[in-house]
């Protein structure tokens, strides 16, 4: 098996918004399914290493474990159950979550960021757009209540105006103190989001730097944003 990464280190500070890009199968997807508990330790791809969370070593915990301690993932192609209502779908969010307390607080709460939801509640889930199943998917995660939301490519087949609606739904989510580490092709929306961001090459990290700075940076401009 391939190694997929190697030799990689980064932060996500409390509050921040870190954003992973770089061109296909540079590893960013791989970081996160890594960090989420979704490969485990004897996973060729990713070889040796430590991840922490909130100064705990977590490398060993399986994903529901994650779930509990405040780690939550939007996966790649949104992964809403289909056959679910809007509102069933945002109540499988909160599945294993400790104690019933503020659950409604929290589904209203997620009802208000993502009015589209809201109007559409009773909706089963697969006669979405495919924009509002991405409102869902970070809906259904927000009810987790996490302390950091992983987003892969969140912006993955949408149309312009969603793409712009998903992040700036990103930065309303960040304002209320979640912290957010997003993979995502779309470079430009990603890094003009981001407090910082991290380039992807061949499984290692050949750049970090704000998202400002990312954006104008040359190399960056050249190879990602078509400058």
């Amino acid at each position: 098996m391939v190694k997929a990464l190697e030799g990689v280190s980064f932060c996500v500070n409390e509050r921040e918004i870190v954003a992973m890009i770089g061109p296909n199968g540079a590893g960013k997807s791989t970081v996160l399914k890594a960090v989420s508990g979704l490969l485990g330790v004897s996973d060729g791809r990713i070889g040796g290493g430590e991840i922490y969370f909130a100064g705990e070593n977590v490398r060993n915990l399986r994903t529901d474990e994650l779930v509990g301690k405040g780690m939550s993932l939007v996966p790649e192609g949104r992964r809403v159950f289909p056959t679910m209502t809007v509102i069933e779908n945002l109540e499988m969010g909160a599945f294993g979550r400790k104690g019933r307390e503020f659950f409604k607080q929290d589904l209203d709460n997620i009802l208000a960021l993502f009015p589209n939801l809201s109007e559409r509640r009773k909706q089963q889930a697969a006669t979405l757009s495919t924009g509002e199943q991405q409102m869902l998917a970070l809906g259904r995660a927000l009810m987790q209540k996490p302390k950091l939301l992983l987003c892969d490519e969140p912006s993955l087949g949408l149309s312009p105006n969603f793409v712009d609606l998903v992040f700036d739904k990103l930065v309303e989510i960040n304002k209320t103190g979640v912290s957010i580490l997003v993979v995502e092709q779309n470079a430009a929306k990603a890094l003009e989001i981001a407090h910082r961001g991290y380039v992807f090459n061949i499984g290692k990290i050949v750049l970090e730097d704000s998202g400002q700075n990312l954006l104008k940076n040359e190399e960056v401009k050249r190879t990602f944003l078509g400058g």
